[in-house]
């Protein structure tokens, strides 16, 4: 259905830049995809461009291997590993939130 192509392009966003730890990355990747689903589905790009932007951010802020992430535990002197305990659930909190607000607007929107 139509409504959780939002929903599911913020996931997918969202797991290839948890995995490769990179927001750009997954911006090149996600992109094209969601632009061209938009487009053939004659749907508004620009709801498919947030959701894509948005899942990559999150899948990159709470990746451990993400630049951003090291730096950020290296310039407040703290363990790597207890710093990204104490992000994630503040991002998935995030994320939640998105996801659900993705999932109304495919209801209502598209």
């Amino acid at each position: 259905p139509q409504a959780l192509l939002l929903p599911i392009l913020f996931l997918i966003s969202g797991v290839i830049a948890f995995s490769i730890g990179s927001s750009w990355g997954t911006f090149a990747i996600m992109i094209p995809l969601g632009m061209q689903i938009a487009l053939s589905l004659d749907l508004p790009s620009t709801l498919f461009l947030a959701a894509v932007l948005s899942g990559a951010i999150f899948g990159d802020h709470a990746s451990p291997i993400s630049d951003t992430t090291v730096v950020a535990s290296m310039a407040a002197a703290t363990d790597h590993i207890d710093h990204v305990r104490t992000q994630l659930p503040y991002a998935l909190c995030s994320a939640f939130i998105a996801l659900a607000g993705f999932l109304l607007v495919g209801i209502f929107m598209l």
